[in-house]
């Protein structure tokens, strides 16, 4: 497998030529909004977007073999980027220092912010700060982002990375100018995963399938198991009302350790993806079922989006809340 790079040390970005363009305009007429929010799914290259720009604001020259934002990766410009050593680049994300990601952005690096923008930039035309994800500042640390964005530093530009820009602050999200990026075409998504991992185009294109076209989390999801834990998922739910409990007890036994929660999340992700198929299907065909079926199917799904939830917030026992889960699944398909 290839190994997978932070977005600062990534040089190339397919399928976003609309967006980029769009900067780029407003870049060269003077005209750059003093903060963007980058909003579309996880892994559809938002974070990539942002270090392309990052660059070119710091004064990297273009170099189109790279693309409309392209900048060349022996520039010194994108040295400085790559080694975290540019006095005009301030980020904050969930990686610590420590190399550990942490689960939210704490308050006291967003306060950094406005210290950040307060000083004039040393060597570059803009002072650039990069936000991945929005999505995780606590409370106070968004608060401390919208005082920012109240003040818009002269010479500065805030890029944020957003999944999920409705749970926003609405006055975040209303003192950013927004840029979408979509999902690919599955077979575009497929042939960046083939690109970087030795496995079949079916394989590819069941990855693109699972990650909605995002092809940064299909390659995460080759990496991560995601094709057997979707093939545990599928037997599970066609095995309904009976579970295996061997299978279950050997899905039980990935969940232990520091790793165990990654795939635990991906278990549950694919069974819920599998039973909202599945009712959909049910629904469509108007086979409700006898005793609520369809309601007990949603209420199945809903244990499923929310347990991962719990069991990382509350260290809960994965193995406990799989049987739940599977509880939950067999009482369903006994109501369809």
């Amino acid at each position: 497998m290839s190994e997978m790079r932070h977005p600062r040390e990534v040089f190339d970005l397919m399928g976003h030529e609309a967006a980029e363009t769009a900067f780029e305009a407003t870049r060269a007429r003077g005209r750059l909004h003093h903060a963007w929010l980058l909003t579309g799914p996880e892994g559809v290259g938002k974070a990539t977007f942002a270090y392309r720009a990052a660059r070119r604001l710091l004064g990297a020259p273009a170099d189109p073999a790279h693309g409309i934002l392209g900048s060349s990766p022996d520039h010194p410009v994108s040295r400085q980027v790559i080694a975290r050593s540019h006095p005009d680049l301030f980020m904050i994300e969930r990686l610590g220092q420590d190399g550990k990601v942490r689960k939210v952005i704490p308050v006291d690096e967003a306060r950094g912010l406005s210290e950040f923008f307060s000083k004039s930039p040393a060597s570059a035309p803009h002072r650039v700060a990069i936000v991945d994800a929005a999505d995780d500042l606590n409370v106070n640390a968004a608060n401390a982002i919208l005082k920012t964005l109240e003040e818009p530093p002269a010479h500065g530009v805030l890029l944020m990375v957003s999944h999920a820009p409705g749970r926003l602050l609405p006055t975040i999200r209303s003192r950013c100018r927004r840029l979408a990026f979509r999902p690919l075409p599955l077979e575009d998504a497929a042939a960046f995963v083939r690109d970087r991992e030795d496995i079949s185009e079916e394989a590819a294109l069941r990855l693109a399938r699972m990650a909605g076209g995002a092809p940064g989390r299909a390659w995460a999801l080759a990496g991560a198991n995601a094709i057997a834990m979707d093939d545990a998922a599928r037997a599970l739910i066609e095995g309904l009302p009976r579970v295996d409990e061997a299978m279950a007890l050997s899905l039980a036994d990935r969940f232990r350790g520091a790793e165990g929660q990654a795939q635990f999340n991906l278990l549950f992700d694919r069974l819920a993806e599998r039973v909202h198929g599945f009712s959909a299907g049910q629904a469509r065909e108007g086979r409700a079922g006898q005793g609520g079926g369809l309601d007990r199917w949603a209420q199945a799904w809903e244990t499923l989006q929310r347990l991962p939830r719990e069991v990382e917030a509350l260290n809960l026992d994965r193995a406990d809340a799989l049987f739940t889960a599977l509880g939950e699944l067999r009482q369903a398909a006994r109501a369809a």
